[in-house]
Formats: structure tokens, sequence, C-alpha cells
């Protein structure tokens, strides 16, 4: 039974041909490599809000663990409407097309408006740029586009866009309550959210390569988190002695979900989807906690102390 309400005749008819190709490009506004851009940029900028974006990129994470699980469940195939035929396209423009146009694997949730939702609609609370019905309405914008652009290519449904929108709400909604406890460091929990909803994807799946993949990088991710937070905490603490705490608790952490990405590069097979994943879990690592090595105060502090000889408690 179609999920459809008649939708791609209603859209497509109404697009000339020559719009295919921008609507191809307008829709990698909620492709993952795009929105993984956007995150580690802002990330990566000295700015006061690092702590905020890295929370959403937290609840990003959980956000694709949750719909590649739910896709997974589901199992809803996409639709077999396809906007233009590539062949009908300039051959000079045709494998960029085919590249930013066509999907593959089950079509319910999509995967664009989950993504879309959550890094728009959470970076609008986040960030401090113009004012707060400016942020929302382009977050609000931007999201719209993209479900747009993945009903008009013929790869979703109205229904799998609707609840890929309603899915990231809701992760988004979830989140919120959960930060709102009294507890400072939003990131660690929403990376540990990406962790649980990615051990989801990874069994609705069967331990699929891209689940793996999603597994260890938010893995990766978590552990980095634990020791951006174990600097943090080492310098401000007043004596070595009391530094025991931190370092079992943020060291532990960042340790125990390290192993397994270590232990994953020792696959007796070089290109193994295990070693693959592991360096995927590592590079995560190291994206999450360079940036705050190289601009914080706090990380220069820290390499001081350690190199100053003769200090005591």
């Amino acid at each position: 039974m179609s999920r459809g309400i008649g939708e791609f005749d209603l859209v497509q008819e109404s697009i000339p041909e020559w719009l295919a190709v921008v609507i191809a490009l307008l829709t990698q506004l909620g492709d993952v490599w795009f929105l993984v851009l956007v995150l580690t940029v802002l990330y990566w900028i000295d700015t006061p809000n690092r702590d905020d974006i890295a929370a959403v990129a937290g609840v990003a994470l959980a956000g694709m663990g949750l719909y590649k699980g739910l896709k997974e469940v589901f199992g809803l195939p996409r639709p077999e409407a396809p906007l233009i035929d590539p062949l009908l396209l300039p051959w000079l423009v045709q494998p960029l097309y085919e590249a930013t146009a066509t999907a593959g694997g089950y079509g319910f949730p999509s995967g664009h408006a989950v993504n879309a939702t959550i890094v728009y609609v959470g970076l609008a609370s986040v960030l401090s740029a113009g004012s707060r019905r400016l942020r929302y309405g382009v977050a609000a914008t931007l999201v719209s586009l993209v479900c747009v652009t993945r009903v008009a290519l013929g790869v979703h449904y109205v229904v799998d866009v609707a609840a890929g929108v309603a899915v990231g709400l809701t992760l988004l909604l979830v989140a919120q309550a959960l930060l709102q406890r009294e507890f400072a460091d939003r990131a660690t929990i929403t990376f540990a959210l990406g962790i649980g909803f990615s051990a989801f994807f990874l069994v609705a799946s069967d331990r699929s390569p891209s689940a793996t993949f999603l597994f260890a990088g938010s893995l990766g991710a978590f552990g980095g988190w634990q020791l951006v937070m174990l600097g943090r905490r080492l310098v401000d603490v007043p004596s070595r002695s009391s530094a025991l705490r931190p370092v079992v608790l943020r060291g532990g952490a960042a340790l125990i979900v390290t192993i397994p990405l270590v232990v994953a590069l020792d696959d007796a097979v070089l290109v193994s989807i295990t070693t693959a994943a592991g360096i995927v879990g590592l590079v995560a690592a190291v994206v999450v906690v360079t940036p705050v090595a190289r601009h914080s105060d706090r990380a220069r502090e820290l390499y001081a102390r350690v190199r100053r000889p003769g200090r005591s408690d």
C-alpha cells in the first residue's frame, strides 16, 4: 500500500527541467556531510558557544542513530517517482545530479528531514546572532526547503518528511528536558544519547557497516569530550591530590569508550570494516579535542603547570 497522496504529480509537474539540478543541490542542505561540516566549522571557531554546539552535535548523532534504526524497523521502500531522467540532462551535469538527487535504502522516516530539523533548530536555540525570531525563522525556512526538495526529487513521500521533522523535534525536546536538570555538562548527555541510539541502529541493522561507523564515531566523540572536560577540571583543581576525582571519572569514561576503538585497529585485515570504524572513532575524538586544546587558555595553563618544576600541593 502506497504512502503517497498524489504529491508527486502536484509538485513535479510545476518544476522546469533546468530547475532539477538546483533542487538537487539545495537538498544537500540536509545531507549528513554538509551538516557535519557546519557543526565542525562552528565548533572549531573560538567561541563561547562551543559547549552548546557540541551539545547540538550530540543530538545530531543521536538523531542519525534513531532515524536509521527506525528505517530498519519499518522497512518501508522509497517511492519510484524520479523528478527527471538524468540522461535528459547535459552530460556535464549528469554525474552531479545522480550523486545529489538519488537515494537508496528505506524511505521512512526521512533522514534529511531529521538531520535538518535537529541541526538548524538546535543551532537556532544556542546561537546568539540576530534575534530569536529571526534565527528560528531561518531554521524553519531551511527545514521546509529540505523537505520540499526531498519530495520534489521523488525520493520521499510527504509522510516521510513530516515524520522526519516530528522525530527531530521530539528528540530535541527530549534532550532539552534532560539538559534542564542540574548538570552543567550538557554535551556529555547528548553524546551519550548518540551512543545509545547508534547502538539501537547497530542492533536493528544487524551490525551493518554504516551502523558500525556511526557507533564508533559516537564513541570517539564522547571520549574526546571527556578529555576536554578533564583538562578543564585539572586546571581548576587547587592541588594535585584533588585531581583524583576528575581523573577517575572523566579519564575513566574516555578510556572505556576508547579501548574498543584502539582494539579495532588491531584487526588482522587492514582494510576491514572494524579497522575503518576504529579510525573513524579516533578521528572523531581528535576533532572534538583539537580546537579546545589549541584555543583554550585553560589548556595552555595546564601545560604550564605540568612543565613547572618543583610545584607542591
